[in-house]
């Protein structure tokens, strides 16, 4: 049996998105349940020189949004990043599902040798299209989510590994 680049990459970051919504619901009932101002947490970090939670959803976004749409061959909506509730995270997070769920297995299927080339902070990266989906944007989007879920169960959100991993 054989995987499809399609397989390997819509159904995983959408998974993964929708679990990142799920953990964002809990931090959201947590702060409403223990009266904590809900931006403690959307402004926390794990140290100092990290990015807080809500840069963190921003970019496991960008990071399905961009990869998605880079295996494609099309283009992809700009987001501002300037979410700062709860809601709004969330709505981020509906956009970025919402889009890629517009892409289907023919724009994906066949893209493990595409070329991909993008600027990004005026660095030139260049990719193939496997190498890319698995050693840069699954990493980076289990990254993101992974710190999200640590900046919340830090901050003693009740969130465990089984919110993590979503409904398998």
């Amino acid at each position: 049996m054989t995987i499809s680049m399609y397989q390997a990459s819509i159904p995983v970051f959408i998974h993964k998105l929708e679990n990142l919504s799920n953990l964002l619901a809990k931090g959201a009932a947590d702060a409403e349940a223990r009266k904590i101002d809900p931006s403690v947490f959307i402004n926390a970090r794990l140290a100092p020189d990290m990015f807080p939670l809500s840069r963190q959803v921003q970019i496991a976004c960008d990071s399905a949004k961009t990869g998605a749409a880079r295996l494609a061959g099309i283009e992809f909506p700009s987001f501002e990043d300037s979410e700062t509730t709860f809601s709004q995270l969330q709505e981020r997070v509906a956009k970025t599902i919402a889009f890629i769920k517009n892409i289907d297995a023919a724009q994906i299927d066949g893209s493990e040798d595409r070329k991909i080339t993008y600027t990004q902070r005026g660095k030139e990266s260049n990719f193939i299209g496997l190498p890319y989906l698995l050693n840069y944007v699954l990493p980076n989007l289990y990254f993101h989510i992974t710190t999200t879920y640590a900046i919340l169960r830090h901050n003693g959100v009740d969130v465990g590994k089984r919110d993590f991993l979503g409904n398998l």
